[in-house]
């Protein structure tokens, strides 16, 4: 058995604030090369990156999305000699002790039909979490996954032209479809933040609204039905429902602001599906 296992890491940038800079502390001295991929468009956040000679940092000067970024770092850290990718969002802090017990799950326990090793998410969300300290999910959010990357080439990684959201979904039931699984220890858990989610009470119950821009429920209407196209046939009922927004629409126009735009943004997206649109959204909202 092996002692120990070498980690890289991956975090997209984009428009950072302070806060997601300082993000990187949490987690930059339990990983061996961070790559920073910075998608900002028209100004370099070098000067604020924290000074660590573990960093590589890449200006693209571009808004490529997530899944062109964690493709990129992930084709580098082969390159370089890894195994295993950590995969981080800017906005989300990894609590102390945890990368060491998902090493440490990688080193003692059967990984090779494990395409995803990932901690308990802590968010807004109302998920409980689970008993057993070690559960196999359908799917989880990207960041603070640790990708096998032996398994992410064999999958030919994130489907670039989904952008940004979906990208995770559509991953994960990739990997199950090709017979893999999503581990995730549940005796360490990671703060995510999930932008501006709230609950609304409706009828004695708490009623999640997500809260998201037009632009994001543009590539979530569009994306979701090329998901659907590409997995219904392995998993029907799940994909099935990511493409019914009856329900998200009635809360978007009952409780959340700008809701003309976000309403705007499924209509454009579903045009575009039906159009055969992918990648990045060229127009306006």
């Amino acid at each position: 058995m092996k002692k120990y296992v070498k980690i890289a890491g991956v975090v997209t940038l984009y428009n950072p604030s302070d806060e997601d800079i300082n993000n990187i502390n949490t987690y930059i001295n339990d990983i061996e090369e961070l790559y920073v991929i910075d998608n900002t468009e028209g100004k370099s956040n070098e000067s604020r990156i924290p000074k660590n000679k573990k960093i590589k940092y890449y200006f693209k000067n571009d808004n490529m999305g997530v899944a062109s970024a964690i493709n990129i770092a992930a084709e580098k850290a082969i390159k370089d000699g890894y195994d295993w990718l950590l995969t981080m969002d800017q906005d989300t802090k990894v609590n102390d002790g945890v990368i060491k017990k998902l090493k440490t799950d990688i080193l003692t326990k059967d990984m090779d039909k494990v395409g995803i090793i990932t901690p308990w998410h802590n968010t807004k969300l109302l998920d409980k979490k689970p008993n057993s300290k070690i559960d196999y999910p359908h799917d989880v959010m990207t960041s603070g996954n640790i990708l096998n990357l032996k398994i992410w080439k064999e999958i030919n990684g994130f489907k670039d032209w989904l952008f940004i959201d979906g990208i995770d979904i559509e991953y994960c039931l990739n990997l199950r479809k090709n017979g893999y699984k999503i581990m995730r220890d549940n005796t360490v858990f990671i703060d995510h933040n999930l932008g501006n989610i709230f609950y609304k009470q409706f009828l004695g119950k708490p009623r999640l609204c997500t809260n998201h821009t037009a632009i994001r429920r543009y590539y979530m209407a569009r994306n979701y039905r090329y998901i659907f196209d590409m997995y219904k046939d392995y998993d029907y009922e799940f994909c099935l429902k990511l493409t019914k927004y009856k329900k998200d629409i009635i809360k978007i126009l009952l409780y959340e602001k700008n809701s003309f735009k976000k309403i705007l943004g499924i209509y454009k997206g579903i045009i575009d599906y039906k159009k055969g649109i992918k990648g990045k959204f060229g127009g306006n909202l």
